[in-house]
């Protein structure tokens, strides 16, 4: 059985992998925007390698998070610490705000040439 702090890790943690895997594509055209040089966009390229890996670590970290959000709750024993169901069902919500945020951002690099 996960840890309770598992879905909030995986959430995170998939959320920061989509980030990553967007870093070659969204990062240098969010630079530029900001008006940033660009200089720091052709570096944030170097990412683009691990862009395949990134979005394997982002959709693994997402699985574990929706099976624990849709996992049957365990029921809690005496003595036993438990979450209040509100905060099950923040998490959820949170997670189907996260979710196609990040599908977005993984996605970038389909989509990017559009942009430039």
């Amino acid at each position: 059985m996960l840890p309770r702090w598992a879905t909030t890790g995986s959430l995170l943690a998939g959320t920061a992998a989509a980030f990553g895997a967007s870093a070659c594509c969204a990062g240098p055209l969010l630079l530029v925007v900001l008006g940033v040089g660009g200089v720091w966009g052709s570096r944030l390229t170097a990412f683009r390698p691990f862009q395949p890996l990134f979005v394997v670590m982002s959709i693994a970290f997402f699985a574990v998070a929706f099976r624990r959000l849709n996992a049957r709750s365990q029921q809690c024993t005496v003595g036993e610490t438990c979450a209040p169901p509100s905060a099950h069902h923040r998490q959820r919500f949170i997670f189907w705000v996260v979710m196609p945020a990040a599908l977005a951002l993984m996605s970038f690099p389909l989509y990017a040439p559009l942009f430039y």
